[in-house]
């Protein structure tokens, strides 16, 4: 998988560079979106890379005119989509914090409402036999309504900090296009058929 002790390598290989990416989508190949296999496949052999190290996409296609001029614009495509995706998600994180704060200033009001019940109404008011019971049921109600925040603080925000920096390493991805000559032409049967999901390619 490595071919330079400082960079890992994601290779691949289409068919076309059009698989690379949303076949709906308008826009020149720069400001398009990646088709989510393509996407899925990249970000899942990413998650296995070391982490300290810059990554390298490296992309074989076909050795045209079309495709070679197609492969000018993967950089800018590359780096475009995958900081978007990065900027989404630093927003996922904020929005999950702001639902966080103010999930616990509603938790911690419920709890110290449930404490000054339990301390001063119950108290006063209710027989021993109850008295017991009820200041446990409060209690465990002011607790309950700071589970979700202590969720989102302690856990949620972790995978999307993990997702966010992946994104950002791949958007500064170096790429790489290999232009390359098919040994075998499409009407021998064997090889891959345009339109079909990206190949993943092992180093030698």
């Amino acid at each position: 998988m490595n071919d330079q002790t400082s960079e890992e390598v994601i290779e691949l290989r289409v068919d076309d560079i059009a698989q690379l990416f949303h076949t709906l989508d308008p826009f020149p190949f720069r400001e398009r979106d990646l088709d989510r296999e393509a996407e899925e496949y990249i970000i899942g052999w990413a998650r296995e890379l070391a982490g300290q190290k810059a990554i390298r996409i490296r992309i074989h296609h076909p050795d045209t005119d079309l495709q070679v001029k197609a492969a000018l614009e993967l950089r800018e495509a590359f780096r475009h989509y995958f900081a978007d995706r990065a900027e989404a998600t630093q927003r996922d994180i904020n929005e999950l914090f702001r639902i966080g704060r103010r999930s616990l200033a509603i938790g911690l009001a419920i709890l110290i409402t449930c404490l000054l019940v339990a301390h001063f109404v119950v108290g006063a008011f209710v027989a021993n036999p109850l008295r017991r019971l009820l200041e446990e049921s409060l209690l465990i109600l002011g607790w309950v309504a700071n589970w979700r925040p202590l969720e989102i603080f302690l856990y949620d925000w972790w995978p999307l900090v993990r997702r966010r920096d992946l994104y950002r390493r791949l958007s500064q991805a170096i790429i790489e296009s290999r232009p390359r000559i098919d040994e075998r032409s499409p009407a021998s049967g064997s090889g891959t058929q345009a339109g079909s999901k990206p190949e993943r390619v092992q180093s030698s």
